[in-house]
């Protein structure tokens, strides 16, 4: 909820947590249980955002954040989070927003072109070993070499198979490339294909500037919610998807420095996913973009059920932390509590970590950054009810809202060009053929070649015989 310049995200019976928006882009971190109110905790900073006039990006892996078009309900719930609160001032709303879907079906489509994610983030899609992604390297530069542009999974196939049929030339430029390694490629690009993959990679290619706008109206920030309810199901493909988001705004946005609020806010939920089994070498670049990404004015806020889905290099960069209930069931449980109380300022009047234990839902133990840039004392806050509704809405709905949008129409279509696969194709059948050709034209010339040594041979034969009479005549007159 935006409120004197900055957002209240909860009160208690003596303090406000309120998020500095001078502060936001020192990243943030959402934990808790399942159906701890971790959804409503998101939507209330994502509203707050939008009406400061910042930009968001959210991904929504249950669909339960389409309700954010329409303006909210006061039911006799919120009616009393209301009383109970004090909120003196709040109103339902509803704020701007755009629908982005890989599969084009639940929002505007969002695709990128094999070339444009890389070699690196492509080989975590497709579960490669090093030594296949060595391989995947070598595609992409010889791709850059000969001007040939990878588009699609089609032309990533068709180099690795062009590069098969010449491996002991490209290996000596390039180094060792075996069957074997093009052949597990292979299999995995099927795969991919198979989850969907195909959607993904494509021209038109979305413009991740795109997220960066304002209802001309209101002001408002752009909401931009990510449907992942079908690709959350295929946790490598999501996961991989976020962090191409990720690098490409660190990738194309200017250096601004540190202002009044950011320019753009990210929400990825079920973060866990996005770190679960990457690289070491992808992992170190991730953990340099959030150091540095808040200078280019991006605030990155990470959702997950515990503080330890988090690497540690990158949890010690999230100033602003909001934690709900974590129930203690094993011992496994126990250290994730006691991580999670760790990570707090201590706050002399309770113990953090049985706090954590008996929360109730729609509470929160939060500390935010101050104006110092300190993290406040932890404190127990109820968390302020949102403006716009709650739940999902109709597909007709998601559907006209949609088509109403400025998006809509700019990246539906997709194009078919001539496309690598297309030129690789044709070049590998003209070197099948060539000597195919060449055998011909052999055959074609020894052939006359062996005709016309007849003719000479007859003919002289014939001269020879004829010349022969003709002396044989004069002998004898």
């Amino acid at each position: 909820m935006y409120k004197f310049g900055n957002i209240l995200i909860g009160k208690n019976e003596s303090n406000e947590a309120t998020l500095l928006l001078s502060k936001a882009n020192r990243h943030g971190l959402i934990t808790g249980a399942s159906g701890s109110g971790k959804t409503i905790t998101l939507k209330v900073l994502a509203e707050g955002f939008s009406e400061a006039g910042v930009p968001v990006f959210l991904s929504d892996v249950k669909g339960d954040l389409a309700g954010t078009i329409k303006e909210g309900i006061i039911n006799d719930n919120i009616k009393s989070r209301i009383n109970t609160l004090n909120i003196e001032d709040f109103k339902t709303q509803k704020f701007p927003v755009a629908f982005l879907d890989v599969y084009g079906k639940n929002g505007c489509n969002i695709r990128t072109t094999i070339k444009d994610i890389g070699s690196k983030l492509l080989s975590k899609m497709l579960n490669l070993t090093d030594t296949q992604g060595g391989v995947l390297a070598i595609a992409f530069k010889i791709a850059k070499d000969e001007e040939l542009d990878l588009i699609d999974l089609n032309d990533l196939k068709a180099i690795l198979t062009y590069i098969g049929e010449k491996r002991k030339e490209y290996s000596l430029t390039y180094g060792n490339v075996t069957l074997q390694s093009i052949g597990s490629i292979q299999r995995n690009i099927l795969s991919l294909q198979e989850e969907g993959g195909d959607f993904f990679f494509g021209l038109p290619a979305f413009n991740i500037k795109d997220l960066i706008h304002f209802d001309v109206n209101t002001g408002f920030g752009n909401i931009n919610i990510f449907d992942a309810q079908t690709l959350f199901q295929k946790p490598t493909l999501y996961a991989t998807i976020m962090l191409w988001i990720l690098t490409t705004i660190y990738n194309e946005f200017p250096e601004i420095g540190d202002t009044e609020k950011p320019k753009l806010v990210l929400f990825f939920d079920e973060s866990h996913l996005i770190f679960n089994e990457m690289p070491e070498y992808l992992t170190k670049q991730i953990i340099q973009i959030v150091k540095l990404i808040r200078s280019k004015g991006v605030g990155i806020y990470f959702i997950s059920q515990s503080p330890s889905d988090i690497p540690t290099e990158i949890l010690s960069q999230l100033g602003n932390r909001i934690q709900h209930v974590l129930k203690s069931y094993t011992p496994t449980d126990e250290k994730a509590i006691k991580a999670a109380s760790d990570s707090f300022r201590k706050n002399p009047n309770f113990n953090t970590a049985e706090v954590i234990s008996t929360l109730k839902t729609g509470e929160a133990l939060i500390s935010l950054q101050n104006e110092d840039g300190e993290p406040t004392i932890v404190d127990k806050y109820i968390i302020v009810p949102p403006q716009s509704m709650i739940g999902t809405i109709t597909d007709i709905e998601r559907d006209n809202y949609i088509k109403s949008t400025w998006l809509y129409g700019k990246y539906e279509e997709k194009l078919n060009l001539t496309s690598t696969k297309d030129i690789l194709n044709e070049k590998l059948k003209k070197e099948k053929e060539e000597p195919l050709k060449k055998t011909r034209a052999k055959a074609k010339k020894s052939t006359m070649e062996k005709a016309t040594e007849r003719v000479i041979t007859n003919t002289a034969s014939s001269f020879g015989r004829k010349l022969g009479n003709s002396l044989f005549k004069n002998l004898f007159k």
